[in-house]
């Protein structure tokens, strides 16, 4: 089979309503405590809790988790007012499907990736790796 990993997509395919961002943290390795990290790049691995702005999505599928390879944790776009969470695009998607046995019955799930994180609507840009002096400076 020609396909082997994942498979990039558009931001806009996975989030046609836009997300918003409730915060990040580190994966640890459940075996050996230690910073998860990515296959391909050998960076640290973060999880971006994010809901999606879709009305009509429910139950698991509202609430996903999406990981960012980076070497320092990313910085989120700033929270808008009166709201407890943060719109949010990322940059460089990338989906890969598996089947999750968790439940009563199989379900083909779905492990999302990206790059980076930015402000939506043509903000500028929050890379997930900072410089190594490791100030986190904003793009826009």
């Amino acid at each position: 089979m020609a396909i082997q990993g994942a498979l990039p997509v558009e931001f806009g395919t996975v989030f046609p309503h836009g997300a918003y961002a409730l915060g990040v943290e580190a994966i640890t390795d459940f075996e050996t405590k230690r910073p998860q990290t990515d296959k391909e790049s050998g960076l640290p691995l973060w999880a971006v809790d994010v809901i999606d702005a879709d009305p009509e999505a429910r139950g698991k599928a509202k609430s996903v988790k999406v990981k960012v390879a980076a070497e320092v944790c990313p910085t989120l776009p700033d929270e808008v007012p009166g709201l407890p969470f943060r719109p949010i695009e990322f940059e460089s998607m990338s989906v890969m499907p598996y089947v999750d046995d968790n439940g009563r019955r199989p379900r083909v799930a779905y492990s999302l990736r990206a790059r980076g994180v930015k402000t939506p609507g043509g903000g500028g840009s929050r890379k997930a790796a900072v410089a190594a002096s490791g100030a986190a400076k904003d793009g826009a």
